[in-house]
């Protein structure tokens, strides 16, 4: 019987089910109902666009995060440092996976540290909420401290856990454990949902909190839930596995939850299913700050290393500078004003939950 812990095999499985696809949302991120307008006439050159954007208080070259996915196995290590290393070259943020294996299993902490390799990068720690509500805040920072994070992410994933044996079922108090960590910690904390998204409540709960950015990771890419369902399945828990596939596609759109954080006043991060440039587009019309890529990025990776991860960076930052210009947007904040048309799912999402009229310069 191997010595690894078990969360150690756990974050092996969820890193392999993630990768693979077979854990996709069946319903999408509505993302596509964004259209654009074209403008034939941008007067604007390709080298005009600027995508340099301010997130966490540091500069990103192209508004973009490679979102936190895994740490605590030796294939994650080398995931982490991959990743790391091409979101140093491209100038973008780049967030570790939960650190809850790191707290409970220190031997397991280099899986986490990517700075000698990436010593610019903008770096996101990451705990679970009620890991931070047991741990309490001095042990959640120290934490990303270790790791040389410039900010903290706190995430939320309920909808896992309930599919998870052996998962948590009590969600009391989180709210004001956010607070405290929000009061106490020196660095900028964001709270991430894991692809369920957050929706209108939830943001106006986290503003009581203190929070000021949010990533979204909306229903739309990986479901965690179905990750869990999948690994119940292999474990033969019969009970898990069916509620999983019930639950498959719970969740918040992404382009409904971004509308929602943003038009809170969140600084908000649109991550859950973005695949393309395109998708980071349209998010960042809605409203958000900065797009947040996973699965995308991930695969690269597994595909082809650090010069695969690093090559889809580029081409998600050249197809975003290129919507720009047909666009005529000058700078990424410039798409939040641009004329768009949002198709009638969207719109009605938006509609019924009291979101509209559509945001921006929407048509």
């Amino acid at each position: 019987m191997s010595d690894e812990p078990a969360i150690a095999r756990r974050k092996a499985d969820h890193l392999e089910v993630a990768a693979s696809g077979r854990a996709d949302f069946a319903r999408s991120t509505l993302l596509e109902h964004v259209h654009l307008v074209h403008q034939a006439l941008p007067e604007l050159a390709l080298a005009d666009i600027d995508l340099s954007t301010e997130l966490l208080g540091k500069r990103l070259a192209a508004p973009l995060v490679i979102t936190g996915m895994t740490g605590g196995t030796g294939d994650a290590a080398a995931v982490n440092r991959d990743l790391a290393r091409a979101a140093q070259a491209a100038g973008v943020a780049f967030g570790v996976g939960s650190q809850r294996a790191m707290a409970e299993h220190p031997e397991l902490a280099a899986s986490y540290q990517v700075r000698d390799v990436a010593p610019d990068v903008v770096l996101i720690g990451n705990v679970g909420a009620v890991q931070a509500l047991t741990m309490g805040p001095a042990a959640v920072i120290e934490l990303a401290t270790r790791i040389g994070a410039d900010a903290l992410a706190i995430h939320l994933n309920p909808g896992q856990e309930l599919i998870q044996p052996g998962g948590d079922r009590d969600f009391r108090g989180i709210v004001d454990a956010i607070r405290r960590i929000v009061s106490d910690a020196k660095v900028p904390v964001v709270v991430k949902e894991t692809g369920c998204g957050l929706s209108r409540e939830a943001a106006r709960a986290l503003i009581s909190a203190g929070v000021t950015t949010v990533d979204t990771a909306g229903a739309g890419g990986t479901s965690w839930i179905a990750v869990e369902a999948i690994r119940a399945e292999a474990e033969a828990s019969a009970g898990a596995a069916a509620l999983g596939q019930e639950l498959w596609d719970w969740g918040v759109p992404t382009a409904v939850s971004i509308v929602a954080c943003a038009r809170a006043g969140l600084t908000t991060i649109a991550s859950g299913g973005l695949r393309t440039g395109y998708d980071a587009a349209r998010a960042l019309a809605l409203g958000a700050r900065a797009a947040g890529m996973a699965a995308p990025i991930l695969r690269a990776q597994r595909a082809g290393g650090y010069d695969g991860a690093r090559a889809a960076l580029e081409r998600v930052i050249e197809s975003l500078r290129s919507i720009c210009l047909l666009s005529g947007c000058r700078t990424p904040a410039d798409l939040a004003r641009a004329p768009r048309h949002l198709g009638a799912p969207l719109r009605s999402y938006l509609d019924d939950l009291g979101l509209g009229p559509a945001p921006g310069g929407a048509r």
